[in-house]
């Protein structure tokens, strides 16, 4: 999904988007709410795996909204000083990660993207026999 929003906005084909941290919208709470999503409709919400899933999902989307995110705008923060202040200096060239974390809407947008893919592909499994 990455790749498509980017090629909209960029109007360039950026592969390496595949494999990056970041952005929108979250790969990771896209497959974390998927996964969520199908336990709930294949085995139900009152099966013990679902409460499992479900927490593992809002501790990667807390993280991705706050530490990995609050990380990211450090390295930011850090690669303006150290390029400010050791400019034409070695350590200047390496900068460190900044899209580390996702916004809020980031994360909403792969939670939703997440649920209604496994809407779509889990049908089979919603429908008794």
């Amino acid at each position: 999904m990455k790749v498509f929003l980017n090629f909209f906005a960029e109007r360039k084909w950026d592969l390496r988007l595949l494999f990056a941290s970041g952005g929108m919208p979250s790969s990771h709470s896209a497959l974390c709410t998927a996964l969520t999503t199908s336990v709930a409709l294949c085995h139900g919400v009152a099966d013990s795996l679902f409460p499992v899933c479900l927490g593992f999902s809002l501790i990667v989307m807390y993280d991705a909204t706050g530490v990995r995110r609050h990380a990211g705008m450090q390295a930011e923060v850090l690669n303006t000083i150290v390029g400010a202040l050791f400019q034409g200096h070695p350590i200047s060239e390496r900068k460190l990660k900044e899209l580390l974390g996702h916004t809020p809407s980031q994360v909403f947008a792969g939670a939703l993207l997440g649920f209604l893919v496994t809407c779509f592909c889990c049908q089979a499994c919603a429908v008794p026999a």
